[in-house]
């Protein structure tokens, strides 16, 4: 029998594959929303937003650069190195070993990357979590790259934009991970202090002390549909004050209906609303913008011309918030 199941069969299998075309996998993609398979090239097409329930997939750093800046007009940062496992931590793995995996599936030194360029033809700098990378976790890594963006922002005097995605702290960095909560909202300040605009998108998930810290210290808060925002988990507080919760708790329509946030965008409209945001409180003192400079806001998006709109009372409530920002 060795010769049919060395030879015979091995040879059978070679010319059948040689007449079947390859086939590349993950052409189909099942929505974790509605639980429908979604064919790659659509989803592509349609900005990683389900075409049936409107779910938002998670998108990286490369995406959101492309998605929000001005075509060609953006430059990548080079963030500072951060010390590689400082606490020589280890629980099933080394955390070096964690992180050089990490490395090799996202081909990213960390958690965060930031860019420069231009808005509606504004400058912004922005700042963008991957949760790719160990769930987006912060760690010193992340802290310096916010702070060395935050800076940045200030020397150019240019809107700092940060989306978040993020599990919460690295628990690999242990203290030092915490540290990071006030150091991020030190860069904050800084930017604030200049008179410059800091705006934030929260996507999902932001949770844990990104949270508690710079995610929710925007001067506008922006989320996406559906993003799931909050510190601690729905299950940890329900056995913490044994009461049952919402369905939509930590959802961001339920933040928004809260208070806890600004506007929900969803991600066809969020680069246009970005731009009238920034095109508002960076010339407060022409609230009223010229019809010329309206027209160039507006056609950043033909299709969402009537989202892009602003009547006269949101002109005047922005530009007066400009005009405090910037005192």
């Amino acid at each position: 029998m060795n010769w049919l199941t060395n030879y015979v069969r091995p040879t059978i299998k070679a010319l059948v594959r040689r007449d079947r075309p390859d086939v590349p996998e993950n052409l189909w993609i099942h929505c974790p929303s509605c639980e429908r398979m979604i064919f790659h090239r659509d989803l592509d097409a349609n900005q990683d937003v389900c075409s049936h329930c409107d779910h938002h997939f998670r998108v990286g750093p490369e995406f959101r650069f492309k998605a929000l800046f001005d075509e060609g007009s953006w430059t990548r940062i080079e963030l500072p190195k951060a010390p590689v496992d400082p606490l020589k931590f280890r629980d099933r793995k080394r955390y070096s070993e964690r992180l050089r995996e990490a490395q090799s599936k996202t081909g990213q030194s960390d958690a965060i990357e930031a860019a420069h360029g231009r808005i509606a033809g504004l400058p912004a700098v922005i700042a963008v979590m991957n949760f790719e990378f160990m769930a987006g976790s912060m760690g010193v890594a992340l802290g310096e790259g916010l702070l060395a963006a935050a800076r940045l922002a200030v020397l150019q005097e240019a809107a700092f934009v940060v989306v978040t995605a993020s599990g919460g702290a690295r628990m690999q960095e242990g203290a030092l991970s915490l540290m990071q909560m006030p150091r991020s909202t030190i860069a904050v300040e800084e930017v604030k202090e200049a008179g410059l605009p800091y705006i934030t998108i929260l996507t999902d998930p932001t949770t844990g002390g990104v949270t508690a810290s710079f995610a929710m210290l925007g001067d506008i808060a922006i989320a996406e549909p559906g993003a799931r925002i909050g510190f601690a988990g729905r299950r940890v507080i329900e056995q913490t004050i044994r009461e049952s919760l919402p369905e939509d708790f930590q959802t961001s329509e339920h933040l928004l209906e809260h208070g806890m946030i600004d506007m929900v965008v969803h991600r066809f409209e969020l680069r246009a609303t970005l731009a009238r945001i920034l095109g508002l409180l960076m010339r407060p003192h022409g609230a009223a913008a010229d019809d010329a400079e309206q027209s160039r806001l507006l056609a950043l998006s033909a299709d969402d011309a009537s989202e892009v709109a602003i009547d006269s009372a949101d002109r005047q409530a922005v530009g007066k918030a400009g005009d405090e920002l910037h005192q």
